[in-house]
């Protein structure tokens, strides 16, 4: 037995066998010519192997069917139409017989510049299609050169996922129906994996550094997650601890649920509201199962984050219809598309760059695109009419971007109404503050802004310097400094004196021990994971508004995070002390 510790990246508490999951690359792509005579015998090959492959296909699209849902489902149909492609079999076929090289080659030259040419395409619907050509491509070169990789697609059993790290495109086609914990090397709790980690409702423990090299698959492990444990190969003491510890952590979320239909109102009658955070469409059902008032940030880039999902406005105005209707007439913030830094969109992983932190993402990827921007724009202006729709434009630094992104939003509105497509009329359009200069020009910002929604987790990283997915300097990243709580008491201040309500959809809004100090400075809406919304909730509904400004006072005055932490964790004790 050996206990590993790293940090909370998803609530709860699971036992499961580890599945390690290590990916490797394709190796080198061996080239040498072959005899005319070996030509039929190369094409065989290269038959049974997409044979081989779309069988693969078959099994995963019935099994996503089934599991998954249809969007899911739809991404192994395309990859299965493309691979029995009679024009893409001839072209390899053609192309073996004229320059009589090896088949693996031959598969991989055509492959790749079928991609080149799909991204020069001006049209996005045809450069998304690079990334299934590479996608469908691998796995026939797998075949052909004998190499079994596991898919996450693929499980058919109920395990503990441990690998190094995943990509937002991984989490979202693995069998989640089967992934019952994760357990990773690298990320952070502001990590783009954490976060789809919590709206799956996966228990997570990332930032372990040597998890991979310390499990082995088949172990047996315990992931409690409150601790940031993972405990590998536990004796009959662990397992004891384990069941007590399922049992308080079922009891705690059951009393948080009843309160799903009560208001988020303090003990002496102050009202805020608690909305979710989404990344999928399918999402939006747990959000009024956790007792959401709307949604209050729907992060739309996951749309095109999708392997093999095509993101044309059409596509756009069906998803977003989907989340509006199905909340009922409640609000819904959608983000506009915050791409770049480590959501790469596969048309755009040539475009690599030094610090793409710093670089082009968030509203500059969009301004940048305007086509690209206004298809967006349109499909929610298209899908407002389903609903209560407002708009939100991330990464803003200053006043120029704001009228630029407004601007473009008056030219799609221009586009629809000459098509004689309706939108709503009374939209609202706010920004996401998560740079220091928003916070510091919230002023000016509040003057073109309908509401604000302070972005923690990259206000976390830009204003202390912090990457959110390096588990080296996670412990920096907290958000009682004092810079970050001066960054947040400025813009909800700004905000009020503009009339305008302030927000916050980073993950600090779903942290209950921030929750006090927040409603103290002010915060008008909180929105965070759905699951996450009953025990905020329930912190709310046992404190009052006077003791919670009292604490931002005195937290305010504080000289630390690490002052602020204690003096935090004395207040929450003595008035929450069940907690």
């Amino acid at each position: 037995m050996k206990k590993l510790v790293g940090i909370p990246g998803s609530p709860g508490i699971v036992m499961g066998k580890a599945f390690l999951y290590l990916e490797k690359a394709l190796p080198e792509i061996p080239r040498y010519s072959i005899r005319t005579d070996q030509v039929e015998g190369e094409l065989k090959r290269f038959k049974l192997a997409c044979e081989e492959a779309a069988a693969d296909m078959r099994a995963l699209h019935e099994r996503a069917a089934a599991e998954m849902g249809k969007e899911q489902a739809d991404i192994f149909a395309a990859h299965l139409m493309m691979l029995e492609d009679a024009d893409i079999q001839d072209q390899i076929s053609g192309t073996l017989k004229e320059t009589r090289e090896n088949i693996e080659w031959v598969v991989y030259d055509t492959a790749r510049h079928m991609a080149d040419k799909m991204l020069s395409s001006p049209d996005p619907a045809f450069r998304e299609r690079a990334a299934d050509i590479n996608d469908i491509s691998s796995r026939v070169l797998g075949r052909l050169l004998s190499i079994n990789k596991a898919s996450l697609a693929e499980l058919d059993t109920d395990v503990i996922l441990v690998t190094h790290d995943l990509l937002p495109s991984q989490m979202l086609t693995m069998n989640r129906a089967h992934i019952k914990g994760i357990v990773l090397d690298m990320g952070g709790l502001t990590s783009h994996t954490a976060i789809l980690a919590r709206a799956f409702n996966i228990p997570a423990v990332l930032g372990l550094a040597s998890a991979t090299a310390e499990i082995a698959g088949g172990d047996t492990l315990i992931l409690n997650t409150k601790p940031g444990e993972v405990i590998v190969n536990p004796g009959k003491k662990e397992l004891d601890r384990l069941e007590r510890a399922q049992v308080n952590y079922n009891k705690t979320l059951k009393e948080s649920l009843q309160t799903r239909n009560l208001p988020a109102q303090t003990t002496d009658g102050h009202r805020v509201s608690l909305k979710a955070n989404i990344e999928l469409p399918e999402e939006a059902e747990a959000v009024l199962r956790f007792g959401g008032e709307g949604i209050g940030l729907y992060r739309s880039e996951f749309l095109f984050l999708n392997p093999g999902q095509a993101t044309g406005e059409e596509e756009q105005f069906r998803a977003y219809s989907q989340v509006i209707k199905a909340m009922k007439n409640l609000p819904v913030t959608i983000r506009t598309v915050d791409i770049g830094g480590d959501k790469i969109l596969p048309e755009f992983q040539a475009a690599s760059e030094t610090n793409p932190l710093l670089g082009w993402r968030g509203i500059r990827f969009s301004l940048s695109m305007p086509d690209f921007f206004k298809t967006q724009l349109r499909a929610i202006l298209r899908a407002s009419v389903k609903g209560n729709v407002r708009i939100m434009f991330p990464l803003i630094s200053g006043i120029e971007e704001l009228n630029a992104a407004l601007e473009l939003l008056e030219e799609a509105k221009a586009e629809c109404r000459k098509k004689k497509q309706p939108f709503a009329s009374n939209i609202e359009t706010g920004i996401m503050v998560e740079v220091p200069s928003a916070a510091m020009t919230a002023d000016i910002l509040a003057q073109k802004a309908d509401f604000f929604s302070i972005g923690t987790n990259d206000l976390i990283q830009y204003s202390l310097a912090v990457d959110r997915g390096n588990e080296k300097v996670g412990y920096l990243a907290h958000p009682a400094h004092p810079a970050l709580l001066r960054f947040i008491k400025t813009t909800i201040d700004a905000a009020h004196n503009r009339g305008i309500t302030a927000a916050m959809c980073g993950e600090m809004a779903g942290d209950p021990g921030m929750t006090a100090l927040l409603l103290g400075l002010g915060l008008d809406e909180f929105s965070m994971a759905a699951s996450s919304i009953p025990l905020v909730k329930r912190i709310v509904r046992n404190a009052s508004i006077s003791a919670c400004r009292e604490l931002a006072g005195e937290i305010l005055k504080g000289v630390s995070a690490t002052a602020n932490n204690a003096l935090l964790k004395d207040w929450t004790a003595e008035m929450f002390p069940e907690n």
